[in-house]
């Protein structure tokens, strides 16, 4: 599942950037691959709480199956929003400084799925809370990205629309980051039995 949601991810941000509105149907067309993944795995927790009644540590294991593979379709489900803002693009004026800005993005939240989903596999909780850590960044990245598009709309009206864009596909794959970390806090609940909260959003005043 982690895969596919990977693949979903990376293929929305290059539809996006390339206007390739054939990958990004495909993008839509596969996230139901995803949600019955997601369905799946729901069920067969389910059917083992209900029958065999686990406790402690194998109930940990069973809920953070269950939380991770939700935070998995949330993360496809903002792919297929990318993708849809592919769609909906009709021949905007282009700014291919941000659509960089948004790749290298993109790229850094696909290597925190990544490593998160191999901290998963062997329980890392160190690894986990280095992912959680790096969200941080795409953070930064998401701010920047939003601050350069009100300087290029300010100097070129012709760019507000696919400003607007950018700005929007760039806070979906922030959005997806931050289940990255939510993935990263069942990890350590796994493993300690305890619910941490990693790399909030409590701050304020945010800049941009």
């Amino acid at each position: 599942m982690g895969r596919l949601v990977n693949e979903a991810i990376h293929k929305s941000v290059q539809a996006f950037v390339n206007h390739d509105k054939e990958l990004a149907k495909i993008v839509i067309e596969e996230d139901e691959k995803i949600n019955q993944i997601e369905h799946d795995l729901e069920q067969s927790c389910i059917e083992l709480i209900a029958l065999q009644q686990p406790v402690t540590t194998d109930l940990r294991k069973v809920i953070t199956v269950m939380k991770a593979c939700a935070d998995l379709e949330r993360m496809g489900d903002h792919a297929v929003s990318i993708a849809k803002s592919t769609i909906r693009v009709k021949g905007n004026k282009r700014v291919y400084e941000i659509e960089e800005l948004i790749s290298q993005m993109a790229e850094r939240v696909k290597e925190m799925v990544h490593s998160v989903l191999d901290a998963y596999t062997v329980d890392d909780v160190e690894q986990a809370k280095a992912v959680a850590e790096a969200d941080k960044k795409v953070d930064q990245m998401r701010r920047d990205i939003h601050a350069e598009c009100i300087e290029w709309i300010k100097q070129d009206s012709e760019v507000v629309v696919g400003s607007t864009d950018y700005m929007l596909v760039s806070t979906y794959i922030e959005r997806i980051g931050d289940y990255v970390t939510n993935i990263s806090e069942w990890i350590l609940y796994l493993k300690t039995g305890e619910i941490v909260e990693l790399n909030t959003h409590h701050h304020y005043p945010e800049e941009n």
